[in-house]
């Protein structure tokens, strides 16, 4: 069953096409990486995707739903992590969860059972009670994804999840990206400039290049395209979107890397 489609989706910002003609399907409790050089048109996909940006052309349903006509249904089956901040360093671990509780109307009697689950999963239980400045860079990550699956999401946008974070903390964000997979056949579209993370975690990648899908396929099977299948994903990466690849944790260092990365694409 297909979570995600979209039909010649298109988004532009005045004379600059930003996202020209998508079309692509997801199917259910896949993970599915979308890679392209910044500017590519990725973030404004994921935008569109969550409702955040209207399209300019083209349709997409999420869950089942349309992103324009049926907005409020496909907001409550997704949960989105941006690329910028989203976790308040001036409360807990817990308060950030209880707030996204109440923002998606959780009964009063289902939250503290939830939040507690939540935070035993991501391996926060016992930072619950801190503030969250004081967490590391992978323990806020790990708190965003939380606060975006609180209200169990049948889609998962994850955009660059694991920016700036060092190879540690960027292995127990895969693995617990996989047990939302594994435990509730949750639908991840990620973005990752990273070609390991998306070789170990996507079923299949896309690749983006000036608003268009260049490339499709399973990382095997887009390895397989290039250089005879001698290939790795980088290769395959520069072959198709003919750019190279670039990618700190405290909370003031977290704050400053996804400001910096907070772009179209």
């Amino acid at each position: 069953m297909n979570v995600i489609e979209t039909h010649q989706l298109t988004r532009q910002f005045g004379d600059f096409t930003a996202v020209n003609g998508v079309s692509l399907s997801l199917q259910e409790g896949e993970i599915f990486g979308l890679l392209g050089p910044n500017g590519a048109g990725k973030t404004t996909m994921i935008k569109m995707l969550t409702t955040l940006l209207p399209p300019s052309g083209g349709s997409a349903t999420v869950a089942g739903y349309d992103i324009v006509a049926q907005s409020p249904q496909v907001r409550r089956s997704t949960g989105y992590v941006p690329q910028l901040l989203s976790a308040d360093g001036n409360m807990t671990g817990y308060e950030n969860l209880l707030i996204f509780a109440k923002i998606f109307d959780l009964p009063t009697d289902v939250r503290e059972e939830r939040i507690q689950r939540l935070l035993e999963m991501m391996g926060l239980q016992d930072a619950a009670g801190r503030m969250v400045k004081t967490y590391s860079g992978g323990m806020i990550r790990k708190l965003e994804i939380a606060q975006s699956v609180i209200h169990r999401p049948r889609v998962l946008f994850l955009d660059e999840p694991t920016v700036g974070l060092d190879p540690i903390a960027r292995t127990s964000v895969w693995e617990h990206i996989r047990r939302l997979r594994d435990e509730f056949n949750t639908t991840i579209l990620l973005t990752t400039h990273y070609m390991d993370e998306a070789d170990d975690l996507c079923q299949r990648i896309a690749i983006m290049h000036q608003g268009q899908l260049a490339a499709i396929g399973s990382p095997a099977e887009l390895k397989a395209s290039v250089n005879g299948g001698g290939a790795n994903l980088n290769d395959v990466f520069g072959h198709y979107a003919g750019a190279a690849l670039e990618a700190p944790g405290s909370y003031i260092e977290t704050s400053r890397t996804r400001i910096n990365a907070g772009r179209v694409g």
